[in-house]
């Protein structure tokens, strides 16, 4: 009798379904250093407590993708381990800090299916939930990803969730305390706050990083990401290990500090799309688009709404004439950060 596990095909999803992923995991500041080792991220909440305290929080939180690749990785055991693609987001939503210490534990639900027309393959859609030791929320987000069938047999029944197309600035959560009256901004390392911005400026980061094969592995390695695609290299016809999104996310995240030092956190993240492929010795630059701004109840605190793009070409070029994406476009990430006003 097989003791192991070939994980979940497209045919053993049904909607409703609630799964429990597997293997809390606790994590210190160690974590913090190996995230900032793997990118260059250096935005000053996250970095020093001194700065996090002077803003009203008790130290330091972890980088919100840490929160972010912590809670997916839990999740690829059940839901993308036979995944062709991760195909995109919606509805994502940072409710809690993650603190150095505090365990998190992941729960998803599935909330769509979809045979693709080829009959070998589908989409499923789940809303995944990420939680510390307190059973406080530490971060809600909806995925779909397209999933490999086992055989030829019937495919469960088409449903198609209907998501919103952004987070509404009133369903925001500004963590508690969080005042940036007194923000020190030489010490966040830029002079720019929210009313310097306009909606559809580009900025471009500038910087590139070009990507290799045992960086990004590590990386995925550290999220407890068991994804086939990204370490077997047998298992795509190129022969090639595909990046994991979330490793090109934190990249171009951390890119983006160059002209916006003062995004401070990741409050919600709107919708994104895994343009194309990344794989090792692409080298990924970043720019973003500004998209909204608007101001929060917390003192001194302001919510810019931006588009990240990673790619490998130039900045502010995003689709073609026929409006599909261009192929040097990697990432195209909608999201809403917290910046002093």
């Amino acid at each position: 009798m097989t003791k192991t596990s070939a994980g979940r095909f497209f045919e053993d999803y049904a909607v409703g379904d609630v799964i429990t992923h597997a293997v809390p995991r606790t994590i210190k500041v160690g974590e913090r250093a190996l995230y900032h080792a793997l990118y260059p991220a250096r935005h000053a909440l996250h970095s020093a407590d001194t700065f996090a305290q002077a803003s009203g929080l008790p130290f330091s939180p972890l980088d919100d993708l840490v929160t972010f690749h912590t809670v997916f990785g839990k999740t690829v055991p059940d839901i993308s381990l036979n995944a062709i693609a991760n195909l995109g987001y919606a509805e994502g939503r940072w409710i809690t800090p993650l603190w150095p210490g505090d365990t998190i534990t992941a729960t998803s639900e599935v909330i769509g299916v979809k045979q693709n027309s080829n009959g070998k393959s589908g989409v499923v859609w789940v809303r995944t939930k990420g939680s510390n030791q307190h059973g406080e929320v530490l971060l809600t987000y909806v995925r779909w990803v397209m999933v490999r069938k086992r055989g030829d047999g019937a495919a469960p029944e088409t449903v198609v969730p209907d998501l919103t197309d952004s987070v509404a600035v009133s369903d925001l959560v500004i963590p508690k305390g969080l005042d940036f009256t007194n923000y020190d901004f030489s010490l966040a390392g830029e002079p720019h706050r929210l009313g310097d911005y306009e909606v559809g400026e580009i900025i471009d980061h500038v910087d590139g990083v070009t990507i290799e094969e045992a960086e990004h592995m590590l990386a995925t390695r550290l999220w407890q990401n068991t994804a086939k695609v990204h370490f077997d290299a047998t298992n795509r016809p190129d022969g090639k290990r595909l990046i994991y999104g979330g490793h090109v996310i934190s990249l171009a995240r951390a890119l983006s500090f160059n002209g916006l030092a003062n995004a401070q956190m990741i409050v919600a993240l709107n919708g994104g799309a895994h343009a194309n492929p990344c794989f090792a010795g692409d080298t990924v630059r970043a720019w973003s688009e500004v998209l909204g701004t608007a101001e929060t109840m917390a003192p001194g605190v302001g919510a810019i709404r931006l588009r990240l793009v990673a790619t490998r070409g130039d900045a502010g070029h995003l689709r073609g004439d026929d409006g599909k994406y261009l192929p040097e476009v990697l990432l195209d990430l909608d999201y809403w950060a917290l910046m002093p006003i």
